[in-house]
């Protein structure tokens, strides 16, 4: 029998790379599109090779009513709740709406499903900012949570949420705390995207300069499309638990850099332009995922490199932005 999934934020990253990871096991997709971009070519260029394979459906998960009314007209045998105010720098500027979003979202969903579909399992994305200022490196699943933003909190409250679902109502409910994850369908607002279409325009002579703030910033980066696996797994074992998904590595913003500019033959030092005024309020120190836990019960094991991770990005933004050029 066919699995049907539902996946809020389809349009993003990692529901993007999620959707088509479930298409190849077979399942039906169903996802979820914001009212304003539902006829929105831009807000769906990251799953347009997918439209016709997938079923879309305009809802917000800001609306309990818009969530539950999705939720009662199909059963569904998994709901990936990937959808979320994520950019962190943003939810500085923004910080009520990032919390209401992000918390009450989660909290409808699960709501619905506890009314409407009990025995849906559930996957809660979490997230790496939840340790923010952690008291140890690198960080697992029993590490405390002492978030740094609001983005940070809101994960935190969602992450409770999910396991307070599953210890009260006996629902499959699972969270990935998952450490940053790219790739060339990373959103433009963030810190590796932003350099690899920088490196791309510079090597085309469309710019001079990348402008970044703190460049001694290290995060355990990996690539989303191996991320989306992790996801998935953690929905078909006997029972629901909570796993760090993350490659153990670290690398600074300036590795980055230095990786990028390399690919084209450039030196980044002569580009690279650091404005205090793109510094973060307040900055999470070193964050490094101790996954043992995900390799061992998931069988999980990141397949990119953090070179493979950089050259893809760069090429995939030299093709595009070359591509627009003629």
């Amino acid at each position: 029998m066919t699995k049907r999934a539902l996946i809020t934020g389809i349009t993003g990253q990692d529901g993007s790379h999620l959707a088509e990871h479930l298409l190849g096991l077979g399942y039906e997709i169903h996802g979820t599109v914001r009212p304003v971009a539902a006829e929105s070519a831009a807000a769906t260029g990251r799953i347009a090779h997918l439209i016709n394979d997938i079923s879309l459906h305009s809802a917000s998960i800001e609306s309990y009513p818009s969530i539950y009314r999705l939720i009662g007209q199909y059963q569904f045998d998994e709901c990936y709740h990937l959808a979320a105010r994520s950019f962190v720098a943003e939810s500085f500027l923004d910080g009520f709406s990032t919390m209401s979003v992000n918390i009450n979202g989660t909290h409808y969903i699960l709501a619905a499903l506890c009314e409407l579909q009990p025995h849906c399992r559930f996957y809660f994305a979490g997230s790496s900012e939840m340790f923010g200022n952690a008291l140890e490196s690198p960080q697992n699943e029993n590490t405390p949570f002492r978030p740094r933003s609001p983005y940070g909190i809101s994960k935190v409250a969602g992450f409770h949420l999910t396991r307070n679902f599953r210890e009260t109502h006996g629902m499959f409910c699972s969270s990935g705390i998952l450490f940053n994850h790219e790739g060339p369908r990373r959103g433009r607002e963030f810190v590796t995207r932003k350099i690899s279409i920088a490196v791309a325009r510079i090597k085309l002579g469309l710019a001079t300069e990348l402008r970044l703030g703190n460049v001694e910033s290290r995060r355990d980066w990996g690539h989303a499309a191996d991320y989306v696996e992790g996801m998935y797994a953690m929905l078909q074992q006997p029972e629901p638990d909570d796993y760090v998904i993350a490659t153990g590595e670290t690398h600074s913003v300036k590795e980055f850099c230095e990786m990028a500019f390399a690919c084209v033959g450039l030196d980044y030092r002569d580009y690279l332009v650091i404005d205090e005024k793109l510094y973060r309020p307040s900055e999470s120190y070193v964050l490094t995922g101790d996954s043992s836990k995900a390799r061992s019960v998931l069988n999980w094991r990141p397949k990119h490199t953090f070179q493979a991770l950089v050259s893809e990005m760069v090429e995939s933004d030299l093709e595009i932005i070359g591509r627009t050029l003629k």
